[in-house]
């Protein structure tokens, strides 16, 4: 790898124990390979998974955590055995820094699913030395060549930022169903993901319908592009939505009853399931299922082809995420505020104020 700074300690930001808030940390990287990419961070977006390891809400975190897996940064230097990046290249990285890529998922760029599991960007294992790998908040990174993507000309680095994790999550779903020009797609909630959806739907053709709990969300949702606002807790709304859709988006990430926005869907409606990972909680009513003809389908995020076509898409199509800026000794604040829903609608860290630290 040609000479840079990848070598020496690293600052970052990170949760020491259970609920205590990222605070400076440094850490030895890991050795060069031949095939990796150094990268300055510069903007690193906050997502709500963040939240949920820090706090080890799911019991699978290993203390100290530096989360952050939506990083857009430049690229310093590259291994001899790197062929599509150089030094000064924008890039981003998503979700994933490895996976086993040999199995039929992997072969199929769909990392993601991969049979083996993918090495997540943060808190996942280094399937070369075994080590715990390290996220975003960061003032650099290691990746290899496979989990880098490079930043199309015309996006806002910052904004883009949110796309290597909301953008993918939405996007990915709505191309793998095949939504085109006049399908009906509705989404539920109006978060970071969720205004995303909106957006890549309607700029797939689709007519969109956002489902909200709030009146306070029409407006917001359609300045993102949303033809259509119903306000999920108004029954007589709801019932003149139901059976209208052919795809539901649902990008809620707590527990909630999907039976309601079921109802919605007409014969043959798919419903996409990006949000909760909790159990499914009131049960699902089979009746309308099978009368309906209609199917639930999970989605996770997406694999490094489509990861590099979301992006090349939001540049064609003029897309990005609405952010707030941020600066990094604030993030416990930040972590405050998402958990109240008040951001609008993801925060972004500009790495910057890590150096300056």
């Amino acid at each position: 790898m040609t000479p840079d700074n990848s070598h020496r300690a690293t600052r970052a930001y990170a949760a020491q124990s259970p609920g205590s808030t990222p605070a400076p940390w440094q850490y030895e990287p890991r050795q060069p390979r031949s095939d990796d990419v150094s990268i300055e961070v510069l903007y690193c977006g906050v997502c709500h998974t963040d939240i949920h390891f820090v706090e080890n809400d799911w019991g699978m975190t290993t203390y100290p955590v530096v989360p952050g897996h939506e990083i857009i940064g430049r690229v310093t230097a590259v291994g001899p055995a790197v062929t599509g990046f150089k030094a000064g290249d924008m890039v981003g990285v998503g979700c994933l820094v490895d996976s086993c890529r040999e199995c039929s998922s992997c072969t199929k760029g769909l990392e993601q699913y991969c049979v083996q599991g993918p090495v997540f960007t943060y808190n996942g294992v280094d399937r070369h030395d075994g080590k715990t790998t390290y996220g975003g908040y960061s003032e650099r990174l290691l990746v290899s060549e496979r989990f880098v993507v490079h930043l199309p000309e015309g996006l806002d680095p910052a904004s883009a930022a949110p796309i290597l994790c909301a953008g993918i999550t939405t996007y990915s779903p709505l191309r793998h169903v095949g939504v085109k020009p006049g399908d009906r797609v509705g989404v539920v909630g109006m978060g970071g993901l969720g205004h995303m959806g909106i957006k890549i739907g309607k700029a797939m053709g689709a007519e969109v319908t956002l489902f909200t709990r709030t009146a306070a969300k029409v407006e917001e949702g359609k300045r993102n592009g949303a033809d259509h606002v119903v306000i999920s807790g108004d029954d007589e709304q709801m019932k003149q939505a139901a059976g209208t859709l052919q795809y539901i988006l649902d990008t809620v990430p707590v527990e909630h009853d999907l039976n309601p926005y079921i109802a919605c869907l007409g014969v043959d409606g798919v419903y996409l399931l990006v949000g909760q990972l909790t159990p499914l909680s009131p049960p699902i009513d089979a009746f309308p299922m099978v009368l309906g003809r209609r199917s639930i389908l999970g989605s996770a995020i997406g694999g490094m082809p489509e990861t590099q076509e979301v992006l090349d898409f939001c540049a064609e199509q003029g897309i990005s995420c609405d952010i707030e800026m941020l600066d990094i000794s604030n993030i416990g604040e930040a972590y405050e505020r998402m958990k109240r829903g008040d951001v609008r609608y993801r925060f972004v860290i500009d790495m910057a104020t890590l150096k300056e630290g």
